[in-house]
């Protein structure tokens, strides 16, 4: 999460990793969401630069990026543990 500050990521991060658990029906403690919610967005803006050359920007833009990244990271977990 590129500008927004270790605060600003942790508090996004557990944010995002919230809502993704509540989307995605897991539970996960606090320290799981933050760290699902910045992984998440790691990985998302990685995606994104990748194939559009760009990512959202601002709090409300990374935090939607967070939500769907950590979305996907929980699909993916479950996908290998064999539990979609």
């Amino acid at each position: 999460m590129e500008g927004l500050g270790w605060i600003l990521t942790i508090i996004i991060g557990g944010l995002a990793g919230w809502i993704a658990e509540k989307v995605m029906k897991a539970e996960h403690g606090l320290l799981t969401n933050i760290v699902l919610g910045i992984l998440g967005a790691v990985v998302l803006n990685a995606i994104l630069f990748a194939v559009v050359d760009t990512t959202l920007g601002g709090v409300i833009g990374q935090l939607i990026v967070a939500v769907v990244g950590a979305s996907l990271l929980i699909w993916a977990y479950r996908l290998v543990r064999g539990r979609v």
